[in-house]
């Protein structure tokens, strides 16, 4: 490993003596699989010595309280232990950093490593703030920093390198995101600075926004709802964003996405101002439960195949609810919403009963059920008994599309548009020949549909 800074021991010989004896650590970063390896080992020689009547001095580059995670731990234990201990302050490399940049950091600079960063999929700050990465000390780090922020930074976004800031080798270097882990002056004195976007990009900001509709001087409209009379925005904002989804249309996905975050946020501020709970709860509920219900992602567990990923979710699911409280009185269907669409209960149901073994073996008993099914229509006595065949046979129609593992509210949604569709089509033909659909007969429309679905390819 490259040492992230050069630190250094200078240990006194005996008390009174102006003789010091140096020592580094860095034969402890050859050694040490990890950082956090070495800076424990590194905290444990400083505070065996420190316990010597003849004390030591451990001396950092900059301050030792900023990006060093041995400053800290030294002073924590040293006064847990009753240790005598000062702390001289120096300068940091921030200063130096924030003169290079000719910035202030105030109000919202955020501070960033490059090892975190270059760890996680997504930046763990809000893109409408200024920030500094630090530590980016090779091209391998860099790469993974620029993966990182360009899931929410563009490609073309310009940043600067500030390479040994402070220094008579200090260079600021002006470039495009996509172009950072080329740079030929990266060290290990280098730092990331990413200009802000947009007071439009954040959570945070949007949140803010809709706090500000609802506030006493805001919008008449936003200021009544409710959580009871959003619920139909909420639902049609939903669906207009499922639309999107069947157009195969990301610019609509987009913006639809966005309509219903608006919805989300606005439940979530009026779950602020009634004392029943924040966005922040929300999203801590959230991330809790996604993690807790993926011990294969972020634990040890070992599952095979996405068969044993939906038993094991059902399994974290009921021990959830025993845990509640509410293990022994609520069953495996309960959680099924019954303002689901019908189609959507039905596959859900269905889905859940097959996790516990509640299903045929194969597919051939599937269809002999629907035949049954049918059969059992053309047999029906009377309006109502016709009604409960026709949604028994519905119900099976959901099992056979749920057999072939295809969504059947999706799959019923494709044929409408579809319909729709070709049945425009006779409508534009009818027009350009002058005629009357209802004047025509079933054969010549079939014509014109035949020809719509030849158009289709």
């Amino acid at each position: 490993m490259v040492p992230a800074t050069r630190r250094s021991l200078p240990a006194r010989p005996g008390s009174g003596s102006t003789a010091y004896r140096k020592y580094t650590f860095d034969a402890l970063y050859e050694k040490a699989d990890t950082f956090e390896q070495v800076y424990a080992a590194i905290v444990e020689q400083v505070l065996e010595l420190g316990r010597r009547p003849s004390g030591v001095t451990y001396a950092v580059p900059g301050h030792p309280f900023v990006a060093e995670s041995t400053g800290p731990e030294i002073v924590r234990r040293a006064r847990a232990e009753g240790l005598p201990i000062q702390v001289i302050e120096g300068l940091s490399f921030l200063e130096p950093v924030f003169s290079a940049l000719g910035i202030d950091p105030f109000p919202r600079l955020a501070l960033v490593d490059a090892f975190e960063l270059g760890a996680l999929h997504h930046p763990n700050f809000p893109p409408d703030s200024p920030v500094l990465i630090t530590q980016i000390f090779d091209a391998f780090s860099a790469s993974a920093v620029k993966l990182a922020l360009t899931a929410v930074y563009p490609d073309e976004q310009a940043v600067k390198l500030v390479h040994a800031a402070g220094t008579a080798d200090q260079v600021v270097e002006e470039c495009k995101l996509y172009e950072i882990d080329r740079s030929p002056h990266i060290g290990l004195l280098t730092a990331l600075y990413v200009p802000p976007l947009s007071a439009d990009t954040s959570l945070e900001s949007f949140q803010e926004v809709v706090a500000r509709l609802r506030a006493p001087d805001g919008c008449p409209w936003d200021m009544e709802q409710t959580h009871n009379t959003l619920r139909k925005y909420l639902l049609e904002e939903t669906y207009e964003a499922l639309e999107a989804l069947d157009a195969e249309d990301p610019d609509a996905l987009r913006e639809e996405l966005g309509d219903l975050m608006l919805q989300i946020v606005l439940h979530a501020q009026i779950g602020v101002e009634e004392g029943e709970f924040t966005m922040a709860e929300v999203l801590q509920g959230i991330n809790q439960k996604i993690v807790r219900r993926h011990p294969h992602v972020f634990g040890e567990t070992k599952i095979d195949g996405v068969d044993g990923v939906l038993q094991n979710w059902q399994k974290l699911k009921e021990q959830e609810r025993f845990d509640n409280g509410v293990g022994e009185t609520k069953g495996m269907l309960d959680g099924v919403p019954k303002i689901l669409p019908a189609l959507s209960q039905s596959q859900e149901i269905q889905d859940r009963a097959a996790r516990v073994g509640f299903d045929w073996p194969d597919i051939q008993p599937v269809y002999e059920k629907l035949f049954e099914e049918i059969e059992e229509v053309r047999q029906a006595e009377g309006d109502d008994q016709r009604a409960g065949e026709l949604g028994d046979l519905l119900f099976a129609v959901v099992n056979l599309v749920r057999w072939y593992k295809v969504d059947a509210e999706s799959a019923l949604r494709a044929a409408n548009t579809k319909f729709r569709r070709r049945f425009a089509y006779i409508e534009k033909r009818a027009r350009e020949t002058g005629r009357e659909l209802t004047g025509m007969t079933l054969a010549e429309m079939d014509q014109w549909w035949d020809e719509a679905k030849g158009l289709e390819g």
